[in-house]
C-alpha cells in the first residue's frame, strides 16, 4: 500500500508538470490524438521532470499490483487526484477551499479503509481470451481518442481523461497477466496490451492536459483506471478481501473514488473574470 501511495504522488504531481509543459507548447491541430504536441512537449523541462515521476510512479505501480488486488491499488491510485489539486494550488495558484480540503479527507479515510480489508492478491492467471480482449480494449482506446478531438474543450478533456484512465487500466491488469519478463512473455497479448494501453493513454492524457483543465481530465482518468480494472480483478483474477471484511473493501473503495471525484469537480482553477462593458449612459443620467 505505500508503494501505491507513492506512485500516487508521483503519478499526482507529474500531471501538474505536465499540464503546464503542454499549455506552455504551441499549439497543434486540435486533433484527440496529437502525436506533435508530444515531441513540443518533450521540449521543456517541466515535461522531462514529469516523465521521470511518471516512471518512478510507475515501478512502485507494479510492485503494488505484485501484492495487493488491483480494487485496491486502483482506488490509492485515485489519490493522484488529490496530490494533483494541491500541486496546481501551489504551482498554478489555485486556492483550496476548505470543500476541497475535505474530499482530500475523505479520499484519505476511503484508502484507510481500504487498507485494513483488503487481501492478497488473486491467483488467477487469466485465460487467452482475457489476455486477447484486453489488447482489443488497448486498440479501442486510440480510436475514441480520435472521435473526443472533436468536442468541446471540457467535454474533450473530460473524455480523453476516461480513454487515458481505460488505457492505464489496461496496463495495470495487463502487469498480472504477464508471469515473468522473458522470451516467452513476447507470445503473451497482454504484453502488447500493455504497450499500447500504456502509450495510447500517455498520448490521449498530453493532449486533454493542454486544452482542458487539470482536474477534469484527471477526474476522467480516475474513473477509467478504478472501476474497469477493480472489476476484472474480482470477476476473473481471484482477487478479494479479508474475512468478513468485504463491506468494508467495498466502502473504502466506493468513499476514495467519490472522494477524489469530489475534489476534481470543486478543484476548477477560478476563471479570470468577464470583462465590463463601459457603461454607453452620460454621466449623471
Amino acid at each position: 500500500m505505500i508503494c501505491a501511495l507513492g506512485a500516487a504522488v508521483c503519478f499526482g504531481t507529474a500531471s501538474v508538470l505536465q499540464a503546464m509543459a503542454a499549455r506552455a507548447a504551441e499549439p497543434g491541430t486540435g486533433s484527440g490524438v496529437d502525436t506533435a504536441l508530444l515531441l513540443r512537449a518533450l521540449r521543456q523541462w517541466r515535461y522531462l521532470a514529469g516523465l521521470g515521476l511518471d516512471g518512478a510512479g510507475f515501478v512502485l505501480q507494479i510492485i503494488a499490483l505484485r501484492h495487493l488486488p488491483i480494487y485496491a491499488v486502483g482506488a490509492a491510485l485515485a489519490a493522484s487526484l488529490a496530490v494533483t489539486a494541491v500541486v496546481a494550488a501551489r504551482l498554478l495558484r489555485v486556492r483550496l477551499s476548505g470543500t476541497e480540503w475535505g474530499a482530500v479527507a475523505v479520499v484519505s479515510a476511503g484508502l484507510v479503509m481500504l487498507g485494513l480489508a483488503s487481501g492478497e492478491e488473486g491467483s488467477g492467471k487469466g485465460s487467452l481470451a482475457l489476455k486477447l480482449g484486453l489488447l482489443a480494449v488497448a486498440g479501442l482506446v486510440l480510436v475514441v481518442g480520435a472521435v473526443a478531438g472533436g468536442l468541446p474543450d471540457r467535454s474533450r478533456a473530460l473524455a480523453l481523461g476516461l480513454a487515458a484512465g481505460t488505457g492505464f487500466g489496461v496496463v495495470e491488469v495487463a502487469v498480472r497477466l504477464i508471469d515473468d519478463i522473458s522470451l516467452s512473455a513476447l507470445s503473451n497479448p497482454a504484453l502488447y496490451a500493455l504497450l499500447l494501453g500504456g502509450g495510447s493513454a500517455f498520448l490521449l492524457l498530453t493532449s486533454a492536459l493542454q486544452r482542458g483543465s487539470v482536474t477534469t481530465a484527471t477526474a476522467g482518468m480516475v474513473l477509467g483506471e478504478t472501476i474497469g480494472p477493480a472489476a476484472v480483478g474480482v470477476a476473473w483474477l481471484g482477487d478479494r478481501t479479508r474475512e468478513g471484511l468485504t463491506w468494508l473493501a467495498v466502502t473504502g473503495f466506493v468513499v476514495a473514488v467519490a472522494g477524489a471525484l469530489a475534489l476534481a469537480r470543486f478543484g476548477e482553477p477560478p476563471s479570470d473574470p468577464a470583462p465590463t462593458e463601459p457603461d454607453p449612459s452620460p454621466p449623471g443620467a
